[in-house]
């Protein structure tokens, strides 16, 4: 059974209404039964506010957002900014959470999984940590980040070559999550997902947001601290805010 989630547009930016307890038949009608690999390239795209605005002003960002199979909102601030403008009950994900709940769904079938990015020690402390937690998944292959112009090339056939279900990318890549939209027709068809700091949580570098402050949807502070810079993201937020105000008013 064929299966597709509510897509709305937020600001003209696609967000995928997905329940939590839809997910995993959502991710199975994606996946063939046989064969082991989506049908075509299915790009998953963790989307923040600050991912929104971006894709309101980046056209090639943008383009990614809208050619993915799922958008999944992990702002706190989109699921609110739906439901004032649409009407629409949106559901977001913790990154974290939403790694593992796919990974745990993969396993069911044994599914191949290929890592890309973050230093090799964290990569190897990230594979074993994998492999103890979901020891049916395959990890066919993995290649830490900031290899060289020159040898990706080699990277990438070897991703085509392992034919993974899911390429999970983590920081170091060159270009960010833009590396998989830019090398798209190179790599194989399956599931790619871009999480910057997925790695060194795995590998227990970084401590995740807790689940309560993240249901609170005050999981940018965690983040403000790490990086004081980031308070200044207090204006984009004010800016999205306006923009929510003037698309509602401007509707009647």
């Amino acid at each position: 059974m064929d299966i597709r989630p509510d897509r709305i547009m937020l600001l003209k930016v696609p967000i995928d209404i997905v329940p939590p307890e839809e997910l995993s038949d959502l991710i199975f009608s994606l996946i063939p039964q046989m064969g082991g690999t989506p049908k075509s390239s299915q790009d998953i795209v963790l989307l923040s506010l600050w991912d929104l605005l971006r894709a309101r002003k980046d056209g090639e960002y943008r383009e990614y957002v809208f050619n993915a199979a799922l958008v999944i909102p992990i702002s706190k601030s989109l699921v609110s900014g739906a439901k004032f403008l649409a009407g629409k009950k949106v559901f977001r994900y913790m990154p974290f959470n939403f790694v593992i709940s796919l990974l745990s769904i993969l396993e069911k079938k044994e599914y191949p999984v290929y890592l890309l990015g973050g230093r090799r020690q964290v990569l190897k402390k990230t594979e074993k940590n994998i492999h103890s937690t979901f020891p049916g998944l395959k990890i066919v292959g993995r290649c830490e980040s900031y290899i060289r112009r020159q040898e990706e090339p080699a990277v990438i056939e070897a991703i085509r070559k392992s034919s993974p279900s899911l390429l999970l990318a983590g920081k170091g890549i060159r270009g960010g999550e833009l590396w998989i939209a830019r090398n798209s027709s190179r790599l194989n068809t399956g599931f790619r997902l871009w999480c910057s700091d997925l790695f060194d949580v795995f590998a227990e570098k970084k401590r995740r947001p807790s689940d309560a402050l993240f249901e609170r949807g005050l999981e940018c502070i965690v983040y403000c601290f790490r990086s004081p810079l980031k308070f200044f993201r207090i204006f984009p937020y004010i800016h999205y805010k306006l923009l929510l105000l003037f698309s509602r008013f401007s509707k009647k």
